[in-house]
C-alpha cells in the first residue's frame, strides 16, 4: 500500500521521549532512531493517495509514530485520524494518547460516576488536565494535586473544584478536609503515588495506576488495600490497541465525539517550541517541570511565501 505523506507537523513532547532519548524507556527502539511519537499535520499536496483512502490532500490528521520529530512522515492511512474541526493542529498534536488514556482510566477502569469525588495527581500535566476535564464532564467533584502553586490557575481553568500542593507535608489532611473527612472515591495516578494517596481515600475507593512519572515504581502494601476495602487497577493504554482493539476504537470514537461537541478542550502549553533546537529546549522544560498541559514543538515553520 502506498503511504500518505504528512507535513506541517506539530509534535507533542512528553516524558516518554525524554526516557527514550536517555535509553531508559521500556520499549526502546534499536539505534539509530528518530525521536518523537504523537503528531498532527496535513496530508501533503504532493502525497500519493492510495486506492480506497478517505483522506485527501490538505486534510488535517493526527496520530502516533516512532520518529515523529520529522519534517515529513510517510504513513499507512489506517493509522491516521481526522482532526476535529473545532481544534487546532497544536491541540491535536498530543491528542492520540493523552485524552483516550484519561478517558479509559476514568470511564473504563475506575467507572467514575456523577457525584463522586476524584483526586487527580499531577493535575497540571497533559493527562492530568485531560482527567480533570473528563471528570467534570462525568459530574465528579475534582481535587487536582500539583507540585507548585504556580500551576493552581491552570487546573482551576480546566474545571478543578479545588487545587492542592502535594509537595507540602500532610497534603492528605487537606484532601480529607475538602471531603468532610471521608476521603476521595477515585484516585487518578500518573505519578507513582498510590501509597501516600491511600491515606485520603474513601471506603470502596478505586485507584488507577496510569504511570510512574516520578521515576519510582511503588511497592503497595496489600494490607492497606484490604483495610481500606479499595480496588487498585492499572491501565496500559498503548497495549489496548492490540489486546482489545474493539475497546480501543470505541474510546477513540467517544473522545473525538466529546471534543467535536466542545465538551473537552485539549490544553496546550503557552509556548510552542520551534525547530530542532526547540526539541531540546522543550524536553528540558518538561524535565524541569516548567510546562503544563501539552508542550508542542513545530519542527519546521511553513514558508508562507511559497506557493
Amino acid at each position: 500500500m502506498k503511504a500518505l505523506q504528512v507535513k506541517e507537523l506539530q509534535h507533542h513532547s512528553k516524558l516518554k521521549v525524554i526516557l527514550q532519548s536517555q535509553g531508559k524507556y521500556q520499549n526502546q527502539p534499536p539505534l539509530p532512531f528518530v525521536l518523537g511519537a504523537e503528531f498532527a499535520g496535513k496530508i501533503a499536496s504532493d502525497s500519493p493517495i492510495p486506492d480506497g483512502c478517505d483522506f485527501k490532500r490538505g486534510d488535517r490528521v493526527f496520530g502516533y509514530a516512532q520518529g515523529a520529530y520529522s519534517e515529513r512522515l510517510a504513513l499507512n492511512p489506517v493509522t491516521l485520524l481526522p482532526v476535529p474541526a473545532n481544534i487546532s493542529l497544536e491541540q491535536a498534536a498530543g491528542l492520540f494518547l493523552t485524552y483516550p488514556t484519561s478517558y479509559e482510566a476514568l470511564v473504563g477502569r475506575a467507572q467514575a460516576k456523577a457525584g463522586e469525588t476524584m483526586l487527580v495527581l499531577a493535575g497540571a500535566g497533559g493527562v492530568g488536565l485531560a482527567a480533570v476535564q473528563i471528570a467534570k464532564y462525568l459530574g465528579c467533584k475534582v481535587i487536582a494535586a500539583v507540585g507548585s502553586e504556580a500551576k493552581f490557575a491552570v487546573c482551576k481553568n480546566a474545571g478543578a473544584d479545588h487545587v492542592i500542593n502535594y509537595s507540602e507535608a500532610g497534603w492528605q489532611n487537606k484532601v480529607k478536609e475538602l471531603t468532610d473527612g471521608d476521603g476521595v472515591d477515585v484516585v487518578y495516578d500518573p505519578v507513582g503515588m498510590i501509597v501516600p494517596s491511600l491515606k485520603c481515600v474513601n471506603w470502596n475507593a478505586r485507584l488507577v495506576v496510569v504511570g510512574f512519572a516520578a521515576g519510582t515504581i511503588e511497592k503497595i502494601p496489600a494490607n492497606l488495600i484490604l483495610l481500606k476495602n479499595v480496588s487498585v487497577v492499572g491501565l496500559f493504554w498503548g497495549a489496548t490497541s492490540y489486546k482489545d482493539p474493539a475497546r480501543f476504537q470505541t474510546v477513540i470514537k467517544e473522545v473525538l465525539t466529546l471534543i467535536a461537541k466542545g465538551k473537552l478542550n485539549p490544553t496546550v502549553y503557552e509556548k510552542v517550541y520551534e525547530g530542532i533546537g526547540g526539541v531540546v529546549e522543550g524536553l528540558s522544560d518538561i524535565e524541569g517541570r516548567k510546562t503544563w498541559g501539552k508542550a508542542v514543538v513545530r519542527i519546521r515553520r511553513e514558508d508562507k511565501g511559497k506557493l
